[in-house]
């Protein structure tokens, strides 16, 4: 029993730690800047067929023998002329999410140096980037004991967040509804939801039959703990800060908590960014390398050049890059599970620990709620 519960719990670590991550600090602005109802809404919608979509693949995952990540699975079910939306989600994804803490990284920084420096986040970011990458191009990596530690420092912060900004909290700084931006927060709760990369990796930490037979469990409460944990966070902040929230969180909560309490949130969070950035940058320079061929230079050259070059070009918003990653790789990897699982119980070699069954017309309705979402958020960005 205590070996059980010591897998359920580390297998929910892996669920809950890759799930939640920068996502968080841009839900309070989206909230805000779209009202309640209609973040409800969107929270009541994604989060339910996300919670399918992790469901599907953890039942995709246990119907095969063979050990594989969500491309073997495409090549194995769907066929090769699949591939290529697999490498558009794997670079589109991983290249948006280290633009996105190069973008982050420099507002923290800012907040952690303004009393000494008066540098423009900018150039907080350029610095952020110039560190971290000497570490991508030797190939440095963080050691578990490390990580595990960031990911405590991350939940501190929220903890630190929380318990300081709850007593000011005035619900009159809730907005119900606003109209103009009531398409805003789509991609963004997306961004935040998804975590399909972790369902293998829960699995394998899984190892017996008797063990597997907890996925479900494992799945289904890591999304409560998610969504409590949003919530909760999302409610402290913009309760807090009303209309003044801010698009990274901490800035507009400077006023509010003081300088002291920011910096040390501020600090934490750098080096959550930090630990993901050669996390996200060293998985995506591995497999250029070891799945198309690439020399370890010009694959570390690819992974440190191409989210710099964006963001020099001016791709430099926080809640846009999240909400257009978000969408495109939440949708392609979504739609892409979807029909795996429509076949995976003819084509699956192995007896499952749970079997879903969910009618084909549901499976083609949640690729069409995906797909219209797609097309939502590309009209919203382009207006």
């Amino acid at each position: 029993m205590f070996l059980s519960n010591k897998k359920f719990f580390l297998a929910l670590s892996i669920l809950v730690g890759m799930i939640v991550g920068a996502g968080i600090f841009g839900l309070p602005y989206v909230v805000e800047k779209s009202g309640l109802i209609p973040s409800f809404f969107y929270f009541l919608i994604l989060g339910l067929i996300i919670i399918l979509v992790h469901l599907f693949f953890g039942e995709i995952v246990l119907r095969t023998k063979e050990k594989k990540r969500l491309p073997g699975f495409v090549q194995s079910y769907l066929g090769g002329k699949w591939k290529t939306f697999v490498v558009l989600s794997t670079f589109v994804g991983l290249t948006g999410a280290l633009l996105a803490y190069i973008i982050l990284s420099g507002n923290f920084l800012k907040i952690l140096f303004s009393p000494w420096f008066s540098l423009d986040s900018f150039y907080f970011s350029l610095i952020f980037w110039a560190i971290l990458v000497y570490f991508i191009f030797r190939g440095i990596k963080i050691i578990a004991p490390a990580e595990i530690f960031t990911n405590f420092i991350f939940f501190l912060i929220v903890f630190i967040v929380f318990f300081f900004a709850l007593p000011k909290v005035n619900f009159q700084n809730f907005t119900l509804f606003n109209l103009p931006e009531v398409f805003l927060p789509y991609g963004v709760i997306l961004f935040s939801l998804v975590g399909l990369p972790a369902i293998p990796e829960a699995v394998e930490v899984l190892k017996s039959a008797e063990d597997k037979k907890i996925l479900k469990k494992v799945i289904l409460t890591s999304f409560l703990i998610i969504i409590l944990l949003y919530f909760l966070f999302i409610f402290v902040v913009i309760g807090t800060c009303g209309k003044a929230t801010s698009s990274d969180t901490f800035q507009g909560l400077t006023p509010f908590l003081g300088t002291k309490i920011i910096f040390f949130g501020a600090l934490a969070a750098v080096i959550t960014l930090a630990d993901s950035f050669l996390v996200v940058g060293l998985y995506l320079k591995n497999v250029l390398i070891y799945d198309y061929k690439f020399p370890k230079f010009s694959a570390s050259l690819f992974v440190s050049g191409l989210p710099l070059i964006l963001f020099l070009a001016g791709f430099r918003g926080f809640i846009e890059t999240i909400g257009i990653v978000g969408t495109i790789v939440g949708t392609i990897e979504s739609v892409l599970i979807i029909l795996i699982f429509k076949n995976i119980k003819k084509l699956g070699n192995r007896k499952p620990e749970y079997s879903l069954k969910i009618p084909s017309f549901l499976l083609y309705f949640l690729i069409l709620v995906f797909v219209f979402g797609l097309f939502l958020q590309i009209f919203y960005f382009l207006k």
